[in-house]
Parts: C-alpha cells; structure tokens; sequence
C-alpha cells in the first residue's frame, strides 16, 4: 500500500453476476482515482446453507423470493472470471483485490497472485480462516463490524501467534449495516482501535454519502474502503449503500485535498501567505503631526496596515523616545526617526 490514504471502491458483488458489469466497475473505479477495486470470492455451497435466512437489508434490496444461497449462488464468480478481471485491472493499472469468504477461495486468490488480503467483518471470528490467511499473507486488511475489543484483539493475537508482523495489519473500523445510520458511525472508535491496539486505522463506510469517509481521513484513516456501484436502482444487495460513479469521483477528490490539508503538523508560515504578512499585520504609525524633538507617549501612537514598520509588539521601546524629525499624521515610523 502506498503512503498516502488507500482508497479501496468495493464493488463487491454489485456486479450481479456479469462479467460486462464487473469490467464496467473496474473501468469506473480506475477513472475516479482510486487505488484498488476489490470484488467478493466465495463457493456459495462453502459459504452459506440452504437454510440460512436473508439479512433485513438483504431482503430489502434483492429478490425477496429467493433463500440467501440462492442469492450468493447468483452472485459468484468463476475463475475463469477472477483471472479475466485481474488481467483487465492490471491492464489499466489499478490494483485488484477479493475478499474471501470461504477457506478454498483463500488458496484461490493466493494461487491468481494476491499479496494483499482483506478480511470481511463476519469472518473476525473464523479461527481457521483467520490462521491461514495469517500464514500466506503478505499485508492484511480487517474489517470491524459487529466487534468489540475482545473479537479484535483474539484476531491480533491469532496473527501475531502466527508470526505475521503487526505492522503489516490494518484494522478497519466498520459497522456492518447497509446503509449505517449515522448515529450508529461512532467514528471516533477507529481512534480507540489505533491507541488500544496499535495498530493503523482505516474505515470501511458503509453509510450513505461521503462525508464520513471523509471525516475519518481527517482524524486519521490510512485506508478507505467504500461501496462502489453503476447504478443504486440495480437490484441486488449493496446497491443502496454504495457510491455511484460521479460520487466516487469526487470522494476521491476531497480525500486527496483533504491529505493535501493536512500536512505534517508543524506550523510555520505558508509559503502562498507569504505575501500578506504585510497586508495584514500593522505597524507603529503617528496619530499626528509631530515636531523634531518631541518624547514619544503611548497617545502620539496608533497600529495601523501595512505591517512593513516597526512591529506594534516593540511599542514599549519607542514609548519615551525623542524624536529627530517632524513627522506628518499617519507616519510610519522607523527606528531611524528617533534619538
């Protein structure tokens, strides 16, 4: 990952099962100017029963006549699709990733060439996915969702058990409901994770709008991962909680100014204010005329623009000087006007 704020546009499985609408979300990502565009892998028969029921949001914004297998098993990608999308990413120089939802598709996305493995909210308590993501890994991404402290810090020390460097880890704060109300956001949690755990931070937004993402930049996100889609009126689950292209765009935009805003934190003047030092600050001007050998009281003074005199914060040294010259109202003075 690179230095400045990751930028991850989850298209997930707004794709809808077609390969057109996946190069479609790539070809959109790579234009708003993300980093990464990251898909979902999964064998639907790994993933979930035949019994499991629907998520509320599930119901809500897909076909409420089918079981969640039935959905899932309408959203998977073969691997013959995993490589064809891969290539197409690299072909347009943006990185491609997947998260796996299932120990098979683990090896698999290991096998196409990923170093970079992100880890989905429901699986922080997946012991044995956990373990062997922990052992072929390079770098390691985790989502929060529907965690406390104990769910994050068994995983850490499930990875660090394993021998996989912390540095290498970044947790990222989420709240696994689509779309999050804002009041459940607690945003300041992500700066809770970092100084509990110490680790690096990022948030995985699943609110509607950009504003949360961009406030968790500003407190400190490394990485941002956000829901990305063609169009929010597709059926399918994520849709509703995701950006559309032109939004993306411009999430993208304001993070980077954001990055730009933020600077290293040592304060200094700024090279464009440079120039209104002069403008703005004042100096010691006269507040009427007076002659050659007059003592300068606080009453003979007043702190006027432009600021290129004598500093108003050296007053006390002129106050009680005499004065070698006449000097007209609104003068501004200069140390060489006095004994």
């Amino acid at each position: 990952m690179k230095q400045s704020v990751y930028i991850i546009a989850e298209a997930g499985v707004n794709h809808n099962g077609s390969l057109e609408l996946a190069k479609r979300l790539i070809f959109e990502a790579k234009s708003a100017g993300v980093d990464a565009v990251k898909f979902q892998t999964f064998k639907a028969e790994k993933l979930v029963s035949l019994k499991a029921p629907k998520a509320d949001y599930q119901k809500k914004n897909a076909d409420s006549s089918d079981s969640q297998y039935e959905m899932i098993k309408n959203l998977e990608l073969t691997e013959s699709q995993h490589y064809e999308l891969k290539s197409y990413c690299e072909e347009l120089g943006i990185v491609f990733l997947s998260s796996a939802f299932d120990l098979y598709s683990i090896d698999f996305l290991k096998k196409i060439g990923l170093k970079l493995f992100k880890i989905p909210s429901g699986e922080i308590t997946n012991y044995p996915y956990l373990k062997k993501i922990s052992n072929i890994a390079e770098e390691i991404i985790i989502s929060t969702g529907m965690s406390n402290y104990e769910d994050i810090d068994k995983a850490l020390t499930l990875f660090k058990e394993n021998g996989f460097d912390k540095d290498k880890i970044t947790v990222l704060h989420c709240n696994t409901e689509y779309p999050t109300p804002f009041k459940d956001v607690n945003l300041k949690a992500m700066l809770s994770i970092r100084d509990k755990f110490g680790v690096a931070i990022g948030y995985s937004d699943h609110t509607k709008g950009i504003e949360v993402s961009i406030a968790a930049v500003a407190m400190g996100a490394t990485v941002i991962e956000k829901h990305f889609t063609l169009d929010n009126n597709m059926i399918g689950p994520d849709h509703k909680a995701s950006l559309n292209p032109i939004e993306f765009k411009y999430l993208v935009k304001c993070i980077r100014n954001i990055e730009l805003a933020l600077g290293d934190g040592y304060k200094v003047v700024s090279e464009s204010e440079k120039k209104n030092i002069n403008i703005a600050r004042k100096s010691i001007h006269s507040k009427q005329k007076l002659a050659k050998g007059h003592i300068i009281s606080e009453n003979d003074i007043e702190m006027k623009r432009p600021g290129d005199g004598i500093s108003p914060m050296l007053m006390n040294d002129i106050i009680g000087k005499k004065l070698l010259v006449d000097v007209d109202f609104e003068h501004k003075f200069k140390w060489e006007d006095f004994e």
